[in-house]
């Protein structure tokens, strides 16, 4: 039996329940608002730690990407793979309105489906991690096949190399 903590979106417990995932959350029960903290929270690794990112392309059209660790997203590689103009990041409103999911706790499952999702190849090598629970003081451990399954996501090279990397 999983523990379902308090908070959890309940379009994201239907999309786990649809698509047969146990998925474990996790809860430090500190706040977390970087890489580098949900990382000492849950005492793993910052390349297991997930960022779940929309971006936003001029004529508004919308991306989720997915990259690990203190990775940074290369514009113009995000540009090239999802075939956008000017990516930028979405504001907190089109990030909740878009995603469902609120800044800083986008899960990297449960997405809509109209939304394309770009998995960074680094994330894609990678066997799970732990990303956004729904709520910002949640997490989840997912396996990366999983997300890129789940979200018919395209693997791409989108990130800076990490020693140029802090965001």
């Amino acid at each position: 039996m999983i523990h379902i903590p308090e908070g959890v979106p309940e379009h994201l417990l239907d999309f786990l329940r649809n698509h047969g995932l146990e998925i474990d959350f996790v809860a430090p029960g500190v706040p977390m608002p970087s890489v580098p903290l949900a990382a000492r929270a849950i005492g793993v690794p910052e390349d297991q730690i997930l960022k779940t990112l929309l971006f936003v392309g001029d004529a508004g059209d919308y991306v989720v990407v997915i990259a690990n660790g203190t990775r940074r997203i290369d514009r113009s590689r995000l540009a090239h793979a999802a075939g956008i103009r000017k990516p930028r990041p979405a504001n907190p409103d089109d990030i909740v309105g878009v995603t469902g999911y609120p800044a800083g706790g986008v899960a990297s499952l449960g997405l809509p489906s109209s939304v394309r999702v770009i998995v960074d190849a680094a994330t894609a090598a990678l066997s799970f991690a732990y990303g956004g629970g729904g709520q910002p003081h949640l997490l989840l451990r997912v396996q990366i096949s999983d997300v890129i399954r789940c979200n018919n996501a395209l693997v791409a090279d989108i990130t800076q190399c990490p020693e140029h990397a802090s965001r």
